[in-house]
């Protein structure tokens, strides 16, 4: 009986062991949204600071980004006719495959970055952001 009863206090102390770490990471969880919160919020309204203070760049930004997604269609277009026109080909081998990613990859990667950025410093849908 001792040792049963030592065996349920080993039992219980390692769940309240368990309960206590796990408020802490509950703790430390709701501290890390908060301050992820409060830095978007930072964010937005250097942000709404930077297009109030230059409207006129923030409105070329918008017409850009209008003209860059656009470019940013037809480009996808091409690549996904490369995809489906290649599929096998790149299954088969490395080499169509390795040749389809250095010809497309770091275009997409700098298109993408480019026009985010356009986007966030443009005056379009600023109620939608905040």
């Amino acid at each position: 009986m001792t040792h049963h009863a030592s065996h349920a206090g080993e039992q219980t102390e390692l769940l309240h062991q368990i309960l206590t770490a796990m408020d802490r990471n509950n703790e430390l969880l709701e501290e890390l949204v908060a301050n992820a919160s409060a830095a978007q919020r930072q964010r937005v309204t250097e942000l709404n600071q930077w297009r109030q203070a230059n409207p006129r760049l923030a409105e070329s930004c918008r017409q850009a980004a209008e003209a860059l997604a656009q470019v940013q269609s037809e480009f996808l277009q091409s690549l996904t006719d490369e995809v489906c026109e290649n599929a096998d080909a790149m299954a088969d081998g490395d080499f169509v495959f390795n040749e389809f990613v250095d010809r497309f990859g770091p275009r997409l990667a700098h298109l993408n970055g480019v026009l985010q950025m356009l986007s966030q410093l443009s005056t379009a849908n600023d109620a939608g952001r905040d």
